[in-house]
């Protein structure tokens, strides 16, 4: 086992990542040195026939331990899912001593810690990922639903208690979860360790390469990228908008397709790519897009759908959460390592676009 440490301005807490450390989930929470009343274990419907039951039964200190199973898929992240949640809990009467677990991915974590942030003002959560997309969105206490007009438009910045990552977990992942997390990995090798992005060129040739100890290197590398980016930027006023490379398209392309419909990761790959196009013509330099399009396609990342439309994805674009009065300000690489958040011209977005359609639908 290892454990990180996470440092924000508001919070400092553990990560620990291995193998089998979830039945130790109980220590994890002694070490806290708090008193909690109860537990509530937050998951989905695909986590819980698999990894609820051994949970429940490490929590040997508690008599009160309740469970709140959701839909599975970014549907989830909804009014009516959050609103019920807080309604189970009101009725089973958790107070401001309750600790709530999201054993889950990244929709359990973002709609469990926004239950947490919210419930009686906040009370304390544990973050447990079962995928490995949801290395980047355990960390660094973004928590938020969805809205039909905008993905994670509303939320809070949240810190877990701590983060308790059992690599075990993921080996029940299906391959579409695999490349939707290994996305993330790319992203933060990209935007800040170029190192990092050397070694998964020379390591991770297909998904199975990620395994073992390959796995945790890769784990414990994205993490503590993410660590050092949110340690210097909580609240994304500067730094932390790095992290959403790749995320200004990505999010488009899930509202126009309905949330669910292509998986995060998937959205986030095109995003990248398309990011990288932008940021050749906007500095006018050569990063190899192509090399990037082989590298992608061996792990099966799909191509931006051709039937959406051009003007419409990029009026959804003008929604994300980096625009300013309209503008589109987009996270651009100058190099392997080093991002930037600019501010680009509708015309300029919309002329790549066009053309990224065009060559899909020529294909």
């Amino acid at each position: 086992m290892e454990t990180l440490t996470i440092k924000t301005a508001s919070k400092t807490y553990p990560l620990y990542i291995g193998k089998g450390i979830r039945f130790q989930i109980q220590s994890f929470i002694q070490a806290l040195e708090r008193e909690f009343s109860s537990v509530l274990i937050i998951t989905d419907s695909i986590v819980e026939p698999l990894y609820l039951k051994e949970i429940e039964s490490s929590l040997t200190d508690f008599s009160n331990v309740y469970s709140y199973v959701v839909p599975a898929g970014e549907e989830a992240k909804s009014f009516s899912v959050f609103y019920d949640i807080l309604t189970f809990a009101l009725e089973k009467e958790l107070d401001r001593k309750a600790l709530v677990i999201a054993l889950g991915g990244g929709v359990v974590g973002d709609l469990a810690g926004f239950v947490a942030a919210t419930y009686m003002r906040g009370i304390a959560f544990i973050q447990m990922p079962t995928t490995l997309l949801a290395h980047d969105s355990s960390v660094g206490g973004k928590v938020a639903i969805n809205h039909p007009l905008g993905k994670n438009m509303i939320g809070a910045f949240y810190q877990p208690e701590a983060v308790v990552y059992d690599i075990e977990m993921l080996s029940t992942l299906p391959e579409e979860q695999w490349r939707s997390g290994f996305a993330e990995v790319i992203k933060h090798a990209l935007i800040w360790d170029k190192p990092f992005y050397d070694w998964l060129q020379a390591e991770i040739h297909t998904l199975a390469d990620l395994r073992d100890e390959k796995l945790q290197f890769a784990l414990a590398k994205g993490i503590t990228v993410k660590a050092e980016v949110v340690a210097e930027d909580e609240k994304e006023s500067g730094i932390r908008s790095y992290l959403n490379f790749g995320h200004t398209l990505a999010h488009a392309i899930e509202a126009g397709l309905g949330y669910g419909k292509m998986s995060h990761g998937d959205a986030v790959a095109i995003g990248m790519l398309f990011a990288i196009r932008v940021s050749e013509e906007y500095y006018g330099i050569d990063l190899e897009l192509q090399k990037f399009r082989k590298w992608f396609r061996q792990f099966h990342y799909p191509e931006i759908p051709k039937h959406l439309d051009a003007a419409s994805l990029l009026q959804l674009m003008k929604k994300d959460k980096k625009a300013q009065s309209g503008t589109i300000r987009m996270v651009l690489m100058k190099q392997i390592g080093e991002v930037e958040t600019v501010k680009v011209e509708d015309e300029l977005i919309l002329s790549i676009l066009e053309k990224e359609l065009e060559e899909v639908q020529q294909r």
